[in-house]
């Protein structure tokens, strides 16, 4: 009995010891993957309290905490005995740009306008959307556009218009445009516009694939 009791007293002390002391405090919150966001925004996003019990932080809570800020994608939060808190962040990663007024903002893959820049970023397509966003159908049809654009037409392309459901262009450069329709048949418009870029001709017809039209 006395040899049990032993047991639990130091089960009893080593519970006390990490969860209701400050020998296992958290003294760091160590943060990596940033680009846009800095440190200190996602610390000051976690919460985090100076000293508390290593073993009490809700690593689930921190992270759904994180996913508020706009740029985070995804979030890993973990321990690291004895005193730190390790967060691993993975931001948005931007497939295009929407222009509004003199600054653009980054738009990912499903259509989430994440940050805003005062300049335009190299690399990067013009999406001419009036009100970016991922349940902004003229926002998914752009996407779904750029998606199924070919390396030819993506290297020549300046911008992807949307102006209504059937009105999308593409703004190659030279000044060349390519009427694409609505986003259906994406992938066998792509291909015919591909195939078409050869002929002479600054109107590119290809709403209808079957039959194409150039002026």
């Amino acid at each position: 009995m006395g040899h049990g009791r032993g047991v639990l007293a130091l089960v009893g002390l080593a519970t006390w010891i990490v969860y209701g002391t400050g020998v296992f405090g958290v003294r760091e919150v160590r943060v990596t993957g940033t680009d846009i966001l800095t440190a200190e925004q996602v610390r000051e996003a976690a919460g985090v309290p100076d000293g508390v019990a290593l073993a009490r932080v809700d690593l689930s809570g921190l992270q759904d905490r994180l996913a508020t800020l706009a740029p985070v994608d995804r979030v890993i939060a973990s321990r690291d005995w004895p005193g730190t808190i390790a967060i691993e962040v993975v931001e948005r990663t931007p497939v295009a740009v929407v222009p509004q007024g003199r600054k653009f903002v980054l738009v990912d893959r499903e259509g989430v306008a994440f940050h805003t820049v005062t300049g335009k970023p190299g690399g990067l397509p013009l999406a001419r959307v009036a009100k970016p966003g991922p349940d902004d159908a003229d926002t998914r049809s752009a996407l779904e556009v750029l998606t199924a654009l070919s390396p030819q037409l993506s290297k020549q392309l300046s911008a992807v218009v949307v102006k209504g459901p059937a009105e999308i262009e593409l703004e190659l450069s030279g000044g060349r445009l390519i009427v694409w329709g609505d986003s259906s048949q994406s992938d066998t418009k792509s291909q015919v516009a591909t195939a078409l870029l050869r002929e002479k001709g600054d109107r590119i017809d290809v709403s209808a694939p079957e039959v194409v039209t150039i002026r």
